[in-house]
């Protein structure tokens, strides 16, 4: 599908800084609306955080999803037959790259090319790069900023932090390149968050001599399948959704309470540490492993550390122990650097906050949209592909997608409340904010055979494509296949 365009043919072409799974994708989507994207690229090759590679990968070769296939791929690109329910960062890595040479992507990336400063100059946008030792400079009416949320690594202070004398040292999960180095070796790891739990896991299952894992705030932890059902089909839902947007506080604690103790239990049932009552307050974690291991003993659970002495690691409760290295799962802060003094100001970012409309755009900032700079929870491509879209559809004049001035105030002032709460956005929630933004949510009452599916089977990229723009034709028989997990989903309920 073409679409009347908007943009005239000398304004046509798009920074793109990123070809990670949300540059490509929003790529592809000016590309079909008649923009040509110039995809900025500081790594030798595309994928972003699955190019292991890359010195802005948090991967790792072997690494596994923590997100399902069907929900770590792109509404008209599915993964090979054979592709595991949960691919391994080189298959996901194939996957971006065959998208990418699918929609005649890859002539469009420039490699090794890193984006220095980003300005704004009357009407128009200027892109400082480097390539090469070369240095370049270059005017564009658009850009979007798709460099990514986790590349940053959140370091925290501890005492004693500079007295450590572990043979590994310390280190970043970020910089995590697997298990094989700490065999025998004894580990700390530092935070709860699904990578923390997870190379915690894969340490104590490879041959650690002891892991220990110390953490501020006890999470809640599911596994990655409830009943052969991946956790995502279950857990991000259109149901899910609708019930957050009505739901008081304590209502939405209470059902999520009782789902996650139905399929996983309580974390002190398996000798970890006991989280808060309330979830909201406590959060989720994901691992297929992590808990198993701390009911058999192969890993210990700690509260935070108090200080650290040589190779002595003392906890806030009087217990201590040693290690050879110390792991920090500490998450990322967000980092633009190449932003000029003056678009941060008018941004407001810091460390963990940037002030926009839904996460895209600036009324004072004409031209200029983000993709992804939010710390989401759940399978991320097909939120990125959304928001791709409604990038796209807003500059291309698509319908109303295009937000007026008066509705992004209206969105900076939702910003900036909700930096007095949670920083983790659901995945489920992010979904269908941009699929009505791009017009896109599908009509419950048009397709009453896939009611079941639509509401309460996983919000699978495909689901998106049922109508409106860019609506496909086997949508509906992909959506009601019986191979797609949304009737194995009915099947297991």
């Amino acid at each position: 599908m073409q679409a009347n365009l908007s943009a005239t043919a000398s304004d046509r072409r798009v920074a793109v800084l990123g070809a990670g799974p949300a540059g490509i994708s929003c790529a592809r989507w000016l590309k079909q609306y008649g923009f040509e994207p110039v995809i900025y690229e500081a790594a030798a090759g595309l994928g972003g955080q699955w190019n292991a590679s890359s010195a802005m990968s948090g991967t790792w070769t072997g690494m596994r999803t923590n997100t399902s296939r069907v929900l770590s791929a792109f509404s008209d690109f599915d993964h090979p037959p054979g592709t595991p329910v949960y691919p391994s960062q080189a298959q996901m890595l194939e996957y971006l790259t065959r998208y990418a040479r699918e929609f005649d992507l890859e002539r469009h990336i420039r490699l090794k090319t890193r984006v220095e400063l980003l300005e704004r100059e009357g009407g128009t946008w200027v892109i400082h790069s480097t390539q090469g030792g070369i240095r370049r400079t270059e005017a564009f009416h658009r850009v979007v900023v798709a460099t990514g949320r986790h590349v940053a690594a959140e370091v925290p202070s501890i005492p004693g932090m500079e007295t450590f004398t572990g043979v590994l040292g310390i280190a970043h999960t970020r910089q995590y390149d697997g298990a094989e180095r700490y065999r025998q070796m004894d580990v700390v790891v530092v935070g709860c968050s699904i990578s923390a739990l997870e190379i915690s896991s894969e340490l104590a299952l490879a041959g650690a001599n002891r892991v220990t894992t110390s953490y501020r705030r006890p999470r809640y932890v599911l596994p990655k399948l409830m009943a052969g059902v991946p956790t995502d089909h279950v857990m991000f839902t259109r149901a899910a959704a609708l019930a957050a947007e009505t739901a008081s506080p304590g209502e939405l604690a209470s059902g999520l309470k009782s789902l996650v103790m139905r399929w996983a239990g309580d974390p002190a049932q398996y000798g970890a540490r006991a989280p808060d009552e309330n979830i909201l307050a406590a959060g989720i974690a994901q691992s297929q492993h992590f808990l198993t291991a701390v009911a058999e003993g192969r890993i210990l659970t700690r509260p935070p550390i108090e200080r650290i002495e040589g190779q002595t690691v003392h906890f806030v409760d009087g217990t201590r122990t040693r290690a050879d290295a110390l792991l920090l799962g500490t998450g990322y802060r967000l980092s633009l650097p190449w932003l000029a003094p003056a678009l941060a100001e008018v941004l407001a970012v810091d460390d963990h906050h940037i002030d926009l409309h839904d996460y895209t755009f600036h009324p004072e900032l004409p031209g200029l949209a983000f993709l992804g700079m939010y710390d989401q929870v759940g399978p991320l491509l097909p939120v990125l592909e959304l928001q791709s879209r409604w990038i796209t559809y807003a500059w291309a004049g698509v319908g109303g997608a295009m937000p007026d001035r008066a509705e992004m105030l209206r969105g900076l002032a939702r910003s900036r409340a909700a930096r007095h709460g949670p920083k983790n956005v659901l995945m489920h929630t992010m979904a269908l904010l941009f699929a009505r933004r791009a017009g896109v949510e599908p009509d419950l009452a048009r397709w009453p055979q896939l009611q079941g599916a639509l509401n309460s089977g996983p919000l699978a990229p495909v689901s998106f494509r049922l109508q409106g723009p860019d609506s496909l034709r086997d949508a509906p028989a992909r959506v009601e296949s019986p191979d797609t997990p949304f009737l194995q989903l009915q099947r297991a309920s």
